[in-house]
């Protein structure tokens, strides 16, 4: 069972959510008309996937009446080819499985727990960069990770000719398809999550929780955000090194019959400036 807040109250809440993905929209090009289009279908789209309140199921007068769009426009919306897939691209889930094991899994880690320098090549049984590759796809050959990653600036070579992963690649870099899926994803799952607990009758079923200080002078503001980032990057590597260790060396893909469930933890930091004197 659900409760759902008044629309006046959850109004203003879902404009200021809008708002800077409407500012990431006008900058990008996408147009109101465009973005509307798309936000109508949206609209009955989303509205088919909830429980119908009638016997019937969900009529077009039923769906126009709940989401406020004209029967006209439901009846070519539901007959329009259904949305794409929103996938990972492979860029994503092969680069990230093998990075988040060179981060988390003792074999590609050193003492201090960062990423070891791996050689290429090496003897069966010494870590190494094929290796580490293999562990996780065979579809893709070692050599052609490397050098797509070389190319991109994830690795690099050591004065030892041993593959060194940069710090940062994990973060893709602005506007590549890999951020643009995290963006999306991302945001998705920290909304429905917010959403979920917004709706709930009971307790609220998901974490979300935030720390934040308003009036902060600069260079407190700048300490934060520091040690925000350290702490939360120690996190993510942490539960990055659970979830590898409790899966097991084998990692095998579970049997598609057992049932299966997505985790996604996130950890974000927000800074800045107020106008002076008044609130920000």
């Amino acid at each position: 069972m659900e409760r759902a807040p008044a629309p006046a109250a959850v109004l203003p809440a879902l404009l200021r959510l809008l708002r800077p993905l409407v500012r990431l929209a006008i900058r990008c090009g996408v147009t109101y008309p465009v973005l509307a289009d798309h936000l109508r279908g949206l609209f009955v789209e989303v509205a088919q996937r909830e429980p119908a309140d009638s016997p019937s199921g969900w009529t077009d007068s039923r769906l126009s009446l709940r989401t406020g769009v004209h029967r006209k426009e439901i009846r070519r919306l539901r007959l329009a080819p259904p949305p794409e897939d929103d996938a990972a691209p492979a860029v994503v889930t092969s680069s990230s499985r093998i990075i988040a094991a060179w981060l988390g899994s003792p074999a590609w880690t050193g003492a201090d727990g960062r990423p070891l320098a791996l050689p290429r090549i090496a003897p069966a049984g010494v870590p190494s960069f094929e290796s580490l590759v293999a562990t996780v796809t065979t579809d893709v050959r070692p050599r052609a990770v490397f050098d797509e990653w070389l190319s991109l600036g994830l690795v690099s070579n050591d004065d030892q000719d041993r593959v060194v992963l940069d710090a940062s690649a994990y973060v893709p870099a602005p506007g590549e398809e890999a951020q643009l899926f995290y963006f999306g994803r991302n945001l998705h799952d920290h909304a429905a999550a917010a959403a979920g607990n917004v709706l709930a009758a009971g307790p609220a079923p998901f974490l979300e929780r935030s720390l934040h200080y308003d009036r902060l002078p600069p260079d407190i503001a700048a300490r934060l955000a520091a040690l925000g980032r350290d702490e939360g990057q120690a996190l993510l590597l942490r539960l990055n090194r659970a979830a590898l260790d409790w899966l097991g060396p084998d990692d095998a893909p579970p049997d598609p019959a057992s049932p299966t469930q997505r985790v996604n933890f996130g950890v974000y930091l927000y800074v800045e400036d107020e106008r002076p004197g008044g609130a920000g």
